[in-house]
């Protein structure tokens, strides 16, 4: 048998030859055919060495995660850990967003041509242009959205206009919604890794979750709000089905996944992982938990959909007519068989080559308790089993959305509410500072060597 660091060490080396592979291959594809409509393949980014206000911070945040994290996510109490967690995630996020500078890293995110904020002023009546949505998604109709609105259900755009309307408006304050809160989202896995599996496996992911290399994106895009809206969407869920409060949080739990359908189309696999999130609470609480209570978890889902419905938006057509325009665009051009596994290597940069190691042990670990006896619920080999059943129905997640060729490039960014949950498979390796110094790295690598598109 393979030894596990062994193991670790040849799934990252996989890992980062699949980032290298699609690099080469794709430069070729984009320097013969153009079809590709990325400057550095994979990923939507150029290339662009620069450094810039956020650089000190972002270096020192690194070293000290990479020198104490470990330590101190091992020692806080439950709640400080919470806290200093979302706290050193929101740092983190800040310091690389501002490597691009104020206005490159977070003011002007938002307010580029494809973006939401360019179509604030046609929101005045929110309920009339609702009814009007449906009416502007192919490029061919009068006045067709912008590409990102387009391509997302309008939940995404009312956000901003709500914050507008409250006097939020702007690119700063938007990019400042977007890191606020999508760095909340490390703190909504480790609750549900916690009441999930266990609080040691909690507590050993939490240094990867902090500073994770999907932060170069959380930081400032509204794909950073949709995670962290996802991402409670499924802690809320692990807590009621694991009998924390069942019906608030079952509530909760359906309110914010109705509220995920309509900030993007393609987080409706999301239902993949609160399936994930059912099979083991199951595990976890055996017979004497109540049941999941269907009643609060359906009635907080139905909130969303129905104020969105009443006021006119028609979700299905919606999504048909987006697919149509996709086709008829750059998502019809570019080459799904570069890109089936091209989209795989940007998840790679966004997790880091610690997170495919893990995802490698994952895979091992439930392997091995599906082949042997079925251990009880309180022995570590269990809580590990239960942990790799979460990581691996992410990975599923974000399968299905690579098969279904509706994402093509540009995942880096889409992917991120699905990359999230795969990284608390790092809390199966071992000498983490190694795997934390080089997930830090490659953060810093990514946000001074390249100009990333979101």
């Amino acid at each position: 048998m393979i030894p596990a660091r062994l193991r670790a060490l040849r799934a990252a080396l996989a890992a980062a030859l699949l980032v290298l592979a699609a690099v080469l291959v794709g430069r070729h594809i984009q320097h013969a055919h153009h079809t590709l409509f990325v400057n550095w393949p994979p990923l939507f980014a150029s290339w662009d060495p620069h450094v810039g206000p956020g650089t000190p911070a972002a270096v020192a945040i690194a070293v000290a995660v990479v020198a104490y994290g470990p330590a101190v996510a091992a020692r806080l109490r439950w709640r400080a850990l919470l806290v200093t967690a979302w706290g050193t995630a929101l740092a983190w996020t800040w310091s690389l967003a501002l490597v691009d500078g104020w206005q490159r890293g977070v003011a002007e995110r938002l307010t580029s041509r494809n973006e939401y904020l360019r179509v604030i002023d046609r929101f005045q009546d929110i309920p009339a242009t609702l009814r009007d949505f449906d009416h502007h998604i192919l490029s061919g109709d009068p006045a067709p959205w912008p590409a990102h609105i387009a391509g997302h259900p309008p939940g995404a755009t009312v956000t901003f206009v709500l914050l507008d309307r409250i006097g939020l408006g702007g690119g700063g304050w938007a990019g400042a919604w977007c890191i606020t809160v999508g760095t909340t989202a490390c703190v909504a896995v480790l609750v549900a890794v916690r009441v999930l599996a266990d609080e040691s496996l909690a507590r050993r992911a939490a240094p990867f979750l902090v500073m994770a290399p999907a932060a170069v994106w959380v930081g400032a895009s509204g794909d950073g709000y949709f995670s962290a809206v996802a991402a409670w969407a499924v802690a809320l869920l692990a807590l009621a089905a694991t009998g924390h409060r069942t019906r608030a949080s079952a509530f909760g739990a359906g309110l914010l996944f109705g509220l995920t359908c309509y900030l993007s189309y393609g987080l409706t696999l999301f239902a993949l992982i609160g399936a994930g999130v059912l099979v083991v609470a199951r595990d976890r609480v055996r017979s004497w938990a109540r049941p999941l209570p269907l009643v609060f978890l359906l009635a907080g889902l139905a909130v969303v959909p129905l104020v969105f419905t009443l006021a006119g938006f028609d979700w299905w057509e919606a999504y048909h007519l987006l697919v149509k325009r996709y086709y008829e665009g750059v998502g019809g051009t570019r080459p799904y068989s570069y890109w089936v596994w091209a989209n795989l290597a940007c998840t790679v940069v966004v997790v880091g080559l610690a997170t495919a190691a893990g995802l490698d042990r994952a895979g091992v670990t439930l392997l091995r308790r599906r082949r042997g006896a079925r251990p009880g619920p309180d022995v570590p080999d269990a809580a590990e089993g239960r942990l790799a059943v979460l990581v691996l129905s992410a990975l599923l997640a974000l399968l299905v959305a690579d098969l279904s060729g509706m994402s093509k490039a540009e995942t880096e960014r889409i992917w991120l509410p699905f990359a999230l949950w795969m990284l608390p498979a790092c809390a199966f390796l071992t000498r983490p500072g190694g795997w934390l110094a080089a997930q830090g790295v490659l953060a810093l690598l990514v946000n001074h060597l390249l100009m990333t598109g979101w």
